[in-house]
């Protein structure tokens, strides 16, 4: 009788028990990684463009929002200490974990709950966007009031969105820190896999 691969263990029929295409998941691409480096089911740092696109539409919501608020209230509202504040102690609090957990998985390789890890990921990523759209946000609130730095109300409107703008950029270069700072480190072992699957992928394309 002729035994299928696949049934009752993981890569039977392959030598070595592994899958096609070097062993994990995602056969086609050495080591598991889709075309341009990706690996599936894993997580990426947010892009670049990301938090500069999130970071424009919080400037334009400020910029129009001002004219916005003076037509329908009347008023604008200024920017009060308790939220500069705020937003400082939220971008201190996020520089803790990310040094916390830098230290505890890059430098000393300890063990972390993996739900705890992921918790910390999500944390990080929505503290991003949070940040890049406060730091928008009160830029275009701000620039309102540049043109009127003589009088007392518009240069105390301009100062306080200029510190919350500084609070949501240390916001966002705190919650980068802790989203990087929660990568698992590679093992001797995933880092010798790849490179033997690099390498039998090359000798494949030579022949």
């Amino acid at each position: 009788m002729t035994q299928q691969p696949g049934r009752g263990g993981l890569g039977r029929g392959q030598p070595g028990g592994r899958r096609p295409g070097g062993g994990r998941p995602g056969g086609g691409q050495p080591g598991g990684r889709r075309p341009g480096g990706e690996e599936p089911g894993r997580l990426h740092p947010t892009r670049l463009r990301t938090l500069f696109a999130v970071a424009a539409a919080g400037l334009v919501l400020g910029w129009f929002g001002v004219p916005l608020l003076r037509q329908t209230a009347g008023s604008v509202p200024a920017v009060p200490w308790t939220s500069v504040g705020t937003l400082m102690f939220a971008a201190a609090v996020l520089g803790g974990m990310a040094w916390q957990t830098w230290w505890r998985l890059q430098r000393n390789r300890r063990w972390m709950d993996p739900q705890r890890a992921v918790n910390f990921l999500v944390l990080a990523k929505a503290s991003i966007v949070v940040g890049a759209l406060v730091a928008g946000g009160y830029t275009g609130y701000g620039l309102h009031y540049v043109d009127d730095l003589a009088y007392d109300a518009p240069a105390q409107r301009a100062l306080r969105s200029g510190l919350a703008v500084v609070a949501g950029v240390l916001i966002v270069a705190a919650a980068s820190w802790l989203e990087r700072a929660c990568k698992v480190p590679e093992s001797p072992d995933d880092s010798d896999d790849d490179a033997d699957s690099d390498r039998g992928e090359s000798g494949r394309r030579t022949r």
